[in-house]
């Protein structure tokens, strides 16, 4: 199959005529977070059938893929191709291509939402105050709330003391009832910076009373000024009252307006989910339990914080559409993350109107997929008393290296599908491979690449790892027998609680930079309210 080849010019005009394209770097995200055009998002080569159903909804938008050289691109041109894509080509030249042509390149991840986080700070000039300065008032008791607008999971690991959990687009809903004297001092903190300042603008520009002060550096900071984090909390955020949901849907929808933000009705919805030369995503952004409950048919589950920083992990085709609905929040939680999604330059709606009736659809988001290949399948108690009493028979995970490490079945190996060639090198020599995966889909589409490279016996886990818990089997923890290196996790130098502050630093100084590097790159159309 030949793939044709777009250049520099053919991306640039696209990026600055805000037409759509999906500029997909299909290596694993370690090598796509040393260095990357600002708008190639992430989408690796080794889950391109569990992933592109659902992050590229239409199948005849332009498909640039990229790689630095490894082939990867080809590969993925090839696949998103045979998937049904009509518009697929290859970057030509790759990553350095892109830099000789005159291309800003960029570090780390999201870096779309964190150069415009340091956009936001150097025209607004969003307050902050050290992590001393922060101790103090804590040590004083001073009349503050601490607000981490992180993940939970991120806010469990390590908190500053005192910190509730409030992630970032639930804030101008639930702080008035955290916070009721308008004289409490707000702190909003996250792990660098991005989130504590886009969580503090938002506050300020809903016209809450309170004073708020970002926590400049948030725990890296905290931890470069030498300061102890708090681990394991589980403060969060509670309901509030009709009153209060009232008066913050209020203050969000002025917000939403002021910045441009479009409204939408159900009738749009549905017009809009059968264009077909038009990308749409729709995304509903509470809280996940809250989704689970109850929401709209063709609506997948982004917490609105999450969604401002990790925009090009859910959307990765830049010109597309959005629309956001917050059926139970009086629309806070989607006017919020739409007037920052708007100055970033985003086609965004806010869907009105919405009853409880509506929410017809019930449980998690179901990624669409292609039809899985026909393959040879075993039970987990097959595999189970295969591998106990057959020394010939081993499992090979395909999950993420965060999945594997956190449980495996026990004595299998981990390996990268985009690896498998070396990873096969380093695999026993037996006469059965049991591949296995979370999804459990993904290691039906890695069986016949595996097949076509060893003379053994070939056989998928049925249901994946998910079927071997619920078979009342035991995992192990912990990174042993690694096939293949972690690269499809890029280690960031604000997670966990065992950084080297050299790191630390360097990833601020980064933060710094970035203002610069967007007006270099001239492609991302940002404005700040």
């Amino acid at each position: 199959m030949s793939i044709p080849k777009k250049d520099y010019s053919f991306v640039r005009n696209k990026l600055l005529n805000k037409e759509e394209i999906a500029f997909l770097d299909v290596r694993e995200e370690d090598p796509h977070a040393r260095e990357h055009p600002l708008f190639a998002a992430n989408l690796p080569l080794s889950r391109i059938e569990i992933d592109a159903y659902g992050k590229l909804p239409k199948k005849n938008i332009p498909i640039v893929t990229l790689d630095d050289g490894e082939g990867y691109a080809e590969h993925a041109a090839q696949r998103l191709s045979v998937l049904g894509f009509s518009d697929v080509s290859v970057f030509d030249g790759g990553v350095q291509g892109w830099k000789a042509a005159g291309g800003e390149l960029f570090k780390d991840v999201n870096v779309p939402s964190k150069s415009f986080g340091e956009l936001v700070e150097s025209k607004r000039h969003t307050p902050s105050l050290s992590a001393q300065d922060v101790k103090k008032l804590l040590d004083d008791q001073e009349d503050v709330v601490v607000v981490d607008v992180r993940r939970f999971d991120e806010y469990n690991t390590m908190s500053i003391p005192t910190g509730i959990s409030v992630p970032g687009a639930e804030l101008v809903l639930r702080l008035p009832e955290l916070a009721p004297n308008p004289k409490t001092k707000i702190i909003v903190n996250c792990a660098g910076r991005t989130r504590s300042i886009i969580g503090t603008q938002s506050l300020i520009n809903a016209g809450i009373p309170n004073e708020v002060n970002a926590l400049r550096n948030g725990t890296i900071g905290w931890t470069l000024a030498g300061q102890e984090l708090d681990k394991g909390q589980s403060r969060k955020f509670k309901d509030v009252s009709e009153s209060t949901t009232t008066e913050a849907a209020n203050r969000a929808r002025n917000v939403a307006d002021r910045a441009g933000v479009k409204r939408a009705s159900l009738s749009d919805v549905g017009k809009w989910q059968s264009q077909a030369e038009r990308t749409t995503y729709f995304f509903d952004t509470r809280t996940p339990e809250e989704y689970e409950a109850g929401h709209l048919p063709g609506f997948r589950s982004v917490p609105g914080g999450q969604l401002v920083q990790e925009t090009e992990m859910v959307a990765p085709v830049r010109g597309a559409r959005i629309v956001l609905v917050d059926p139970s929040g009086g629309g806070v939680r989607s006017n919020m993350p739409a007037s920052w999604l708007a100055q970033m330059a985003w086609d965004v709606y806010v869907l009105d109107g919405v009853q409880a009736s509506d929410l017809s659809e019930t449980g998690p988001w179901k990624a669409p997929l292609p039809n899985l290949p026909v393959i040879g399948t075993a039970d987990a108690s097959t595999v189970s008393q295969w591998l106990k009493t057959d020394s010939n028979t081993i499992a090979v995970d395909f999950s993420t290296h965060a999945n594997y490490v956190k449980g495996h079945i026990p004595g299998s190996w981990y390996a990268l599908r985009s690896q498998l060639v070396d990873a096969i090198q380093k695999l026993p020599q037996v006469d059965r491979y049991v591949l296995t995966s979370t999804p459990a889909e993904l290691s039906y589409f890695v069986a016949s690449e595996f097949q076509a490279l060893t003379k053994a016996e070939v056989v998928v886990l049925e249901g994946g790892n998910a079927a071997w818990v619920a078979a009342g089997l035991k995992l192990e923890k912990g990174p042993s027998h690694l096939a293949s290196p972690p690269l499809d996790r890029y280690k960031r130098p604000y997670e966990g609680t065992s950084v080297d502050p050299a790191a630390m630093q360097a990833y601020l100084d980064w933060e710094f930079g970035l203002v610069e590097q967007l007006g270099k790159d001239g492609t991302h159309h940002f404005w700040v309210l």
